[in-house]
């Protein structure tokens, strides 16, 4: 029998089975696969992986941007306190202490925190009950200081050297270095997210190859028509190519609204505790612009899956 009796064979067999729809595949033969449809398990597959990467990217550079914020505002910062327990030693040596601060190389800028400030700051830890009071507490005078340039160790050193002379009660520390185990955990934490979208990605990959064998699995007898009527891998490879492309589009599309609609949800959060650092991880148009790419990332990748699935498939049963 020649290939077009074959051809007009299973054409007709197609007819009396009632399945003889549109050529999907767009070079003139008989499509190979259904169209894709939202009530197969892919596209939502797809969609979950998607929903769950864009919430992992997202609180990444979320977690990126609070630790650059911090470190930002950070950087140049040295706090001086002058812990004394007698109040008039104390303000003593704080006031002997600024002005030598104030005419040190390299301080932009030198203030002493005022008292109410530091009241306020401790009340909601010390309690706020009738007759409570701290103005008899040790509370440890606090100078506030900002360098032209990061305050590394050498430079502290130095400040603490000038000003031991007039105030041997104060201690000099970098800002920065208070919240330098939160910096640590923001990096695990990027770290993690980073891990995270690795693992969906391979994921993603996993349930491509699987449909795709499936597929192969289900259409082989037609595959073989196909194949002896001329048709070549190539031409099968695109098939499937196709329908990966549009079940990951319709996903992908899915999964990014729900994974946006997450993120507006954790940042009003978020934003509710007030934090400094909190406000600081908001996320910018080209974290959004990477955040958008995703699904575009995700059909790329089950297209190149499906191409070489199938291919290397189809190689075998030749």
């Amino acid at each position: 029998m020649t290939p077009a009796a074959l051809f007009r064979a299973w054409r007709e067999r197609r007819a009396d089975a009632g399945d003889a729809g549109p050529d999907p595949s767009g070079w003139g033969e008989p499509g190979l696969l259904p169209d894709p449809r939202l009530g197969s398990p892919m596209p939502w597959v797809i969609a979950i992986v998607i929903a769950l990467t864009v919430i992992a990217a997202g609180s990444g550079l979320a977690l990126r941007n609070a630790a650059a914020s911090a470190n930002a505002d950070l950087t140049g910062g040295v706090t001086v306190q002058i812990v004394s327990a007698a109040p008039a030693a104390r303000n003593q040596q704080a006031d002997a202490a600024l002005a030598v601060l104030t005419h040190s190389p390299g301080v932009v800028n030198a203030r002493r925190v005022a008292q109410d400030q530091l009241d306020t700051l401790l009340e909601p830890w010390l309690g706020t009950r009738p007759g409570d009071t701290i103005d008899d507490l040790p509370i440890p005078a606090l100078i506030d200081l900002r360098l032209n340039g990061p305050a590394t160790p050498d430079r502290v050193r130095a400040l603490h050297d000038a000003v031991a002379g007039v105030a041997p009660a104060a201690r000099v520390d970098a800002q920065s270095a208070w919240l330098t185990p939160v910096f640590q955990a923001l990096s695990t934490l990027q770290w993690l997210a980073g891990g995270l979208i690795a693992l969906l990605t391979m994921a993603t990959i996993a349930a491509v190859v699987l449909a795709a064998r499936n597929a192969l699995t289900n259409h082989r007898e037609t595959i073989a028509i196909v194949h002896m009527l001329g048709g070549t891998d190539a031409q099968i490879a695109r098939v499937f190519q196709r329908s990966a492309a549009m079940e990951a589009a319709a996903g992908g599309v899915i999964g990014l609204i729900a994974g946006v609609a997450a993120l507006v949800v954790l940042a009003r959060q978020f934003s509710a505790l007030g934090s400094g650092m909190a406000t600081g991880a908001g996320l910018g148009w080209a974290d959004w612009v990477m955040i958008a790419a995703i699904p575009l990332f995700g059909v790329a990748l089950s297209v190149m899956t499906a191409r070489l699935t199938v291919l290397s498939a189809l190689r075998r049963m030749v």
